[in-house]
């Protein structure tokens, strides 16, 4: 009989540490058993009544409700509706009409006028002007005309200066679809992030509460004391207030995908995972990234079209020193007029020509002025060509990290899978404490969190090239 108890331990507890369901005691066998075999019994028997954990990708379908939304049509929302890309582009329109304003100066002006006079007899005007011309009874229709023969270039700088402003203008509109599109692909990963999140979260708390259902049930029959209890119930407290934490996260980033993609509503998006598994590696050639930056970005040619603008206000301004050459020709007639008009129409033409003398400085004020902002200009261009050459640095070396971390983190998650495995295994049989059970469940959870940021992280990073590289 004792050779026959102990076979029976034996083989109960080499059944439990391996994993698998032990064999049913026979009816004549006697009752004492060593304790981790007793243990591995009632939780195994428990393991068998507890529901099912749900499966990796089933909790965010079945609690997420909405349109699905991938990261395409995200931009494309964004692009149609944002308002910021409205604005932009409306400027852009308004700087192109600045063309036509300083084209107006080049061509000739018309105006008509209709003048009817009542004078007193024999009066002049005697006050304020050094003339002193005679006002006659009349009633007058005419059309005066004005063309500019030269200013000797400051039109032309003033053309050329509105062209670069309104050019600057389409890049500062691609520069604002460029900083929308990174934008809506920060969300876009936070917002899957996050929900991601939210079902890691969500399945934490079933797995922790089917753990607190063994040892509640281990303990009931003395098996376990009720600190092992009181430990996994803060284990599952723990989990719910995260699952608190993903949903407000998780609830945070849609908002904010909701505002970019111009939308005064809320909408759930059920937002589809495109992340490959196995994303290609992060760029390493950082010096051609920079010079492709210095070519492509559009904030940066924006910039640099101002600085020319700039010059070319500044040649504007100098040549206000030079003359002004301008034609004028008027014609109309007179069919009410006092006795002195013996002419019933009127027509003249001449030539004028503007000499500036002294303002008070104003213009050679103006002219330095106009001068020192663009050199201010082209020093701009050169901080923000130093910024873009930091910027893309930065980016491609935080998208390195950012793919190197993906690897470290998921070995570290299946260490935590493992991990978990033993000291669930350990547990059963009475090997270790709850403590070792719980370190392993919150190392494991915490593995899986970085792993998904990781991906993410990764994407995200990768957008922040595109846009330091203007693509």
């Amino acid at each position: 009989m004792i050779v026959l108890l102990l076979l029976a331990s034996s083989f109960l507890l080499t059944s439990g540490l391996s994993g698998q369901q032990p064999a049913k005691a026979l009816p004549d066998a006697p009752h004492r058993v060593k304790p981790g075999a007793r243990l591995y019994q009632a939780s195994a028997a428990i393991d068998s009544q507890a529901p099912e954990s749900t499966a990796p990708g089933k909790t965010a379908a079945n609690a997420a409700s909405g349109p699905e939304l991938t990261l395409a049509e995200a931009e494309k929302i964004a692009l149609r509706n944002n308002p910021s890309i409205g604005i932009a582009h409306l400027l852009q329109l308004g700087s192109a009409q600045v063309i036509r304003e300083s084209r107006a100066g080049e061509l000739p002006s018309a105006e008509a006028n209709l003048t009817a006079v009542d004078a007193h007899d024999n009066s002049r005007l005697t006050a304020g002007a050094l003339n002193n011309p005679v006002v006659y009874n009349r009633a007058a229709a005419g059309v005066t005309v004005r063309q500019l023969i030269t200013d000797f270039g400051r039109t032309r700088s003033l053309i050329k200066n509105s062209q670069l402003e309104a050019r600057a203008g389409v890049e500062n509109e691609r520069a604002t679809v460029q900083e929308i599109t990174l934008a809506v692909d920060q969300a876009f990963y936070q917002a899957l992030t996050a929900q991601q999140v939210l079902k890691v979260a969500q399945e934490t708390v079933q797995a922790r509460q089917a753990t607190g259902q063994q040892i509640g049930a281990l303990t009931k029959q003395k098996l376990r004391s009720t600190l092992d209890q009181s430990l996994a119930e803060v284990q599952i407290s723990q989990a719910q207030l995260l699952v608190l934490d993903a949903q407000n996260s998780a609830q945070g980033a849609m908002a904010q995908l909701n505002a970019l993609l111009g939308s005064t509503s809320f909408t759930e998006y059920v937002l589809v995972d495109e992340t490959p598994e196995s994303p290609l590696a992060a760029p390493v050639n950082t010096e051609d990234l920079v010079q492709l930056a210095l070519k492509s970005r559009p904030d940066l040619n924006s910039l640099s079209d101002q600085a020319l603008g700039a010059k070319e206000f500044a040649s504007a301004e100098h040549d206000l020193l030079r003359p002004t050459i301008s034609a004028l020709a008027a014609a109309g007639g007179t069919p009410v007029r006092a006795d002195e008009i013996q002419s019933s129409w009127y027509g003249a033409a001449g030539a004028n020509i503007s000499i500036p003398i002294f303002n008070g400085f104003e213009y050679s004020a103006r002219a330095k002025e106009a001068a020192f902002r663009a050199q201010a200009a082209s020093q701009r261009v050169r901080n923000l060509e130093d910024t873009i050459a930091r910027d893309v640095r930065q980016a491609v070396l935080g998208a390195q990290t950012a793919f190197q971390r993906i690897s470290v983190s998921k070995q570290l998650l299946n260490q935590a899978n493992t991990a978990l495995e033993l000291a669930q295994a350990r547990y059963q049989v009475g090997l270790s404490g709850i403590a070792d059970l719980t370190q392993a469940q919150l190392a494991q959870t915490q593995a899986e969190i970085g792993y998904t940021n990781s991906r993410y992280s990764y994407q995200t990073a990768l957008a922040s090239v595109r846009f330091a590289t203007g693509q």
